[in-house]
């Protein structure tokens, strides 16, 4: 029984010790472009495994980078919006966010967005965090940020066939709006997070 035992723990070890040293990376050997969409552009690369030596094709969504931000006004509100959504075909409770343009900082982006999509311009853009979308299929990062102090400062000013509506979630809502539901955004959620890991930090 005590060599059975003993043999069970040795086994489990060596598979620890596996796991601790893996995964390992893959190597890619060609890629074509697929498809080039107005947002995005979607291609298939040849990959050898690193466990086998056998080639696999693998799919990826290449896109620029997104920026999202938490505008917070000098009332304690958060600058939200409505907007449909072709994914889901569904309108959906959001903060800004969307592209970086070409040459834009990511906090230069988050700010513009800020003012096309509410007319809402923030006295402090702070940094919080970045995050993959989805690792399995896209290259990208998102960068989130606080926009403090949110003002109105001017008209929505959307481009091409976006819409959207400003809404004002109080601070002291907005639990229970993200816990029953109201947000189903998983990069906005994801913002919020990251905004509450700031603040316990600048806390301490």
């Amino acid at each position: 029984m005590l060599a059975i035992e003993g043999l069970v723990r040795g086994r489990v070890r060596s598979a620890s010790l596996e796991a601790m040293s893996g995964p390992r990376r893959w190597t890619p050997l060609e890629t074509e472009l697929l498809q080039e969409c107005a947002v995005f552009s979607v291609s298939r690369t040849r990959t050898v495994s690193p466990k086998n030596g056998s080639e696999h094709d693998f799919y990826r969504i290449d896109s620029v980078d997104w920026v999202n931000i938490i505008p917070v006004t000098p009332e304690g509100e958060v600058v939200m919006i409505r907007q449909y959504r072709h994914g889901t075909r569904e309108v959906t409770l959001e903060i800004p966010g969307g592209m970086v343009d070409p040459g834009e900082a990511p906090a230069e982006a988050a700010a513009r967005e800020l003012l096309e999509e509410t007319g809402y311009r923030a006295d402090a853009v702070v940094p919080i965090g970045a995050t993959s979308p989805n690792p399995a299929i896209f290259g990208n990062r998102v960068h989130s940020y606080l926009g403090r102090g949110a003002r109105r400062v001017a008209e929505i000013a959307n481009d091409g066939n976006e819409e959207t509506v400003v809404e004002l979630v109080s601070e002291a809502r907005l639990p229970e709006v993200l816990r029953n539901g109201g947000v189903d955004h998983a990069l906005v959620l994801a913002a919020f997070l990251f905004r509450k890991l700031h603040e316990e930090a600048s806390a301490r």
